[in-house]
């Protein structure tokens, strides 16, 4: 294990957005990116837990559609920002259902974002270090890699499972630090949740992108301050 050469610099989110995202790309040491919404379309991910999962539950309480999706709707509400949220061991525990089989029976919506995966094959040509960092449960992040071959582009991954807590926390930003000794002030990180790049910027990551378009059945939209993209492919474009 490398030890962490860099400490936390900041303690409220940046104010100075990047300027250009194309010379932010230029400029970065480490590009860190988010899995969903970033690189995989979130498309699947809302219709699991906004549709398939509820429907599921609905079926296994003898409840109505509407009913369970308004249980688990104030559920998720309550859960939003905390590791358990990601975690599938612990809604199977929760809704007492195989939440990683249904998961792979929706194996056909897990796709990549628009350009994202030529967007990867032409940053890792680059001299730079490419790192997934996600707060995906790894089962979730094994079926995805399965059927998109997701991992293969990045030097290494990152699950915030294994450190205990979520990227929303400053303290993983921390421990990823001492797994990785990169440099806050030359790391482009890239996600599309404003909570996250708070948490990122609290602790000194300089350059910040918010992907704008991460689920492909929505509209584009702008939920903070952070200078965005619609997709990670226009920084190559």
């Amino acid at each position: 294990m490398r030890a962490a050469q860099y400490k936390a610099v900041k303690t409220e989110p940046k104010t100075e957005p990047i300027t250009d995202p194309k010379s932010a790309l230029d400029q970065c040491d480490t590009l860190m990116l988010d899995m969903d919404g970033t690189v995989l379309d979130l498309a699947y991910d809302n219709f699991m837990w906004l549709k398939h999962v509820p429907a599921h539950f609905a079926e296994a309480k003898g409840i109505e559609p509407d009913e369970a999706q308004r249980r688990l709707y104030a559920k998720f509400e309550e859960m939003m920002g905390k590791l358990e949220w990601y975690c599938l061991d612990h809604w199977s525990e929760y809704l007492d259902l195989d939440v990683v089989g249904l998961h792979r029976d929706q194996l056909h919506r897990i796709d990549y974002l628009p350009g994202a995966e030529a967007f990867l094959k032409a940053v890792s040509e680059r001299d730079l270090r490419l790192l997934l960092v996600t707060n995906s449960h790894m089962d979730v992040l094994d079926i995805k890699d399965e059927v998109t071959g997701l991992t293969a582009h990045f030097d290494a991954v990152y699950s915030s499972h294994r450190f205990g807590m979520p990227k929303e926390r400053p303290e993983f930003w921390e421990r990823l630090n001492q797994q990785e000794d990169f440099d806050p002030e030359t790391t482009l990180f890239i996600d599309d949740t404003a909570r996250v790049l708070d948490s990122a910027s609290r602790y000194g990551i300089s350059m910040l992108l918010e992907v704008m378009l991460p689920d492909t059945s929505k509209p584009s939209r702008r939920l903070s301050d952070y200078v965005g993209v619609e997709a990670v492919g226009d920084l190559i474009g």
